[in-house]
């Protein structure tokens, strides 16, 4: 086994120049990156080494951060090598943002090399290992903090120590001896060489070694001694304290009697003056409540519902219920009993904010249920696409008649390159180029729900099932409005031709019968959403402009293909559309419980361009009722006209479909 190729690293502490302006664009660190010391384990890397090791690196000095080719963070403006090792100065951009921030922070304050020994010597009855020749691969700031000059050891880039010995044996001497630190002579399986290290310098190393060895054990025994020396007198101190405060609680009892009377008699004063002052409150707030008293039963009696309303301007829900109830009911907003509970409340505060042009002291009081209609009408209308999944995805164009025309100019053609020899002739102005203009007919259709409230219903009862009424009807055309922009028929009552009926063949299908025999890879995958996407020719250039719809089954087929990016990877885009699960390639994709069911012809998913298509919205969401005298009741009937329409045929429809097939 041969692992003489392992990358190994080493960490060193470096410090940071102070920037000398806030606006400054970089920051400057510096420091050894390798020291030729003997470090606790007998690894040394002399100074010697970095002549040959640094010649690829110097070609491209850029440095990174945590050893990852990907985050390069500022490059490497200075080095020296001396009798210390390899010092380095280098700048750190403020492109690198957060690795910026850590380091000026001091966070990030340690430097690491990545190198591969191409030659060393292991001695085993020295136990040192001595780096003869390296080539240094990179260099990185990281987040160990500096312990002694050089922070790991070699072996402590390996995986085991079995691995280490293994790497050792590999660079051992052959014959036991100190033969390679003496005489620096070294023999290698592919060549032999001439060691030119300084006797003199490694011995300094060792004797540098044991010296650290030494300090720092005399160190542990000071700081263990002056460790016990605080705890001793922490605890003489507690014992101090504690006697002191047993002496001043026996001198205490004395005086306890004496100041709990004083007490006790001060406190009798201050209630008695207490009970005083809350006596003629009392009495004050009596007569006050005996002159409101015939107010108070007017309010105690009406079952009108106060709230925190800005400058007396009625909320969204009243002016909800009020609208909806005058249109069940089918009478004004003043006659029906919440409406006049309304005028009551609002006219009594005396403002023009819920009032009409007859408000104020010149004329009777009027709630504007004219505005009020076109506010909960919008309102209604903004919650139902709020709930569309679809419908969002594609730009909106406002309709003022059923049917409008719309003017495109699909291919504009090219322009012309002009030569130098052209220039002054009537060549110089380019090729003459004519409008391609065409008409797009955008039509709109009508969508409707129901409701039917019986006549006995009274206005107490009416309020109370409003608001399932109302979330019904708008789930009702939320769903309508988006299964019809999936899978549209584009005909008869089914008018509105879906995004799946665009894509007369699919290029890409799922056979049912693997899926149900557990098949892998039969179900939807990454691979062939991408594969649809090819057939989308022009319209499928780039994947960002680009959206997936699935099935509810595709969705938990996509989940177990590892090329799948489900939101929790994805990031924050991954909110920015209503339904989406994930993302293949940079596209997103969202999950729609409006296809039809998983039989052979039916759609499991479709990618597309939205691009290519065009929403018009004629008239929004509307409220209308009538009287059933044969049912006893009333009918409530919500509406909105709309249409959908592709723009360009010419290169592709813009949308791919994957069916199901038997």
């Amino acid at each position: 086994m041969d692992i003489k190729n392992k990358v190994i690293y080493f960490n060193s502490r470096f410090t940071t120049k102070a920037v000398a302006q806030e606006d400054e664009d970089s920051i400057t660190i510096e420091g050894y990156a390798s020291t030729n010391d003997v470090d606790r384990v007998g690894d040394v890397v002399p100074t010697s080494v970095w002549e040959k090791g640094l010649r690829d690196y110097l070609k491209n000095p850029v440095i990174l951060a945590y050893h990852n080719h990907q985050m390069p963070v500022g490059r490497m403006v200075e080095h020296r090598v001396d009798e210390r090792g390899l010092w380095i100065k280098a700048t750190i951009s403020d492109a690198a943002d957060n690795v910026y921030k850590l380091i000026k922070k001091g966070i990030l304050s340690a430097f690491s090399i990545g190198f591969r020994v191409k030659d060393a010597e292991y001695n085993s009855a020295a136990e040192v290992f001595l780096i003869k020749d390296l080539e240094l691969h990179e260099i990185s700031v990281v987040s160990i903090p500096a312990n002694q000059n050089t922070l790991f050891s070699l072996s402590k880039a390996f995986d085991s120590a079995e691995e280490f010995e293994l790497f050792k044996q590999q660079f051992a001497v052959s014959d036991g001896s100190a033969k390679g630190l003496d005489d620096h002579t070294v023999a290698n399986s592919a060549n032999e060489r001439k060691w030119n290290m300084d006797p003199k310098e490694l011995e300094q190393m060792l004797a540098r070694a044991t010296a650290q060895a030494a300090e720092q054990a005399a160190k542990a025994v000071v700081e263990a001694q002056t460790k016990a020396l605080a705890e001793k007198a922490a605890q003489d101190k507690a014992e101090a304290e504690l006697q002191a405060k047993i002496k001043a609680a026996v001198a205490s009892v004395q005086t306890v009697d004496t100041g709990a009377e004083r007490l006790l008699a001060d406190v009798e004063k201050r209630l008695n003056e207490q009970a005083e002052s809350h006596r003629s409150a009392l009495e004050g707030l009596e007569a006050a409540l005996r002159e409101k008293a015939a107010e108070l039963e007017a309010v105690q009696k009406s079952r009108m519902q106060f709230t925190d309303v800005k400058a007396g301007e009625a909320t969204y829900t009243e002016k909800e219920t009020a609208i909806l109830l005058s249109k069940i009911t089918r009478k004004s907003v003043e006659q029906t009993q919440f409406g006049q509970n309304l005028v009551q409340k609002y006219a009594s505060a005396g403002t023009a904010g819920a009032a009409g042009s007859g408000g104020g002291a010149g004329g009777a009081f009027r709630l504007p249920a004219a505005t009020w209609e076109t506010e909960v009408s919008t309102a209604m209308e903004d919650e139902v696409r709020r709930r569309l999944v679809v419908a969002g995805l594609v730009r909106t164009v406002p309709m003022n008649n059923p049917i409008m025309k719309v003017p495109l100019n699909p291919e504009a053609g090219y322009a012309t390159w002009v030569t130098n020899a052209q220039f002054g002739t009537s060549s110089s102005s380019g090729a003459t180029g004519s409008h391609a203009l065409k008409e797009l007919t955008l039509n709109s259709f009508k969508l409707a729900t129901r409701e039917y409230i019986a006549f006995e219903e009274d206005e107490d009862s009416l309020i109370a099932i409003l608001p399932i009424v109302r979330d019904a009807m708008i789930r009702r055309m939320a769903k309508s409005v988006d299964k019809a922009m999936l899978i549209g028929a584009g005909a008869g009552a089914d008018p509105i031709t879906g995004l799946a009926t665009y894509d007369a063949s699919s290029v890409v299908n799922l056979d049912l019968s693997d899926i149900a025999a557990g098949t892998a890879g039969a179900g939807l995958t990454a691979a062939k959403l991408m594969l649809a996407r090819k057939d989308l020719g022009y319209w499928g250039l780039e994947p960002s402009e680009l959206i997936a719809i699935v099935n509810t089954s595709s969705y938990y087929q996509l989940l177990e293909d590892p090329n799948f990016l489900t939101v929790d990877k994805v990031g924050d885009r991954a909110t920015l559309l209503t339904g989406q699960i994930g993302s293949i390639g940079n596209t997103p994709v969202i999950v729609s419980a409006e296809f039809a069911a998983a039989t052979a012809g039916n759609v499991a998913a479709i990618i597309f361009n939205p691009r290519n298509f065009m929403v018009g919205n004629h008239r929004g969401m509307r409220v209308d009722t009538d009287d059933n005298v044969e049912t006893q009741s009333r009918i409530l009937v919500a509406s909105m006209r709309m249409g959908m329409t592709q723009i360009s045929d010419s290169e592709g429809e813009g949308v791919s479909a994957i069916r199901y097939v038997a």
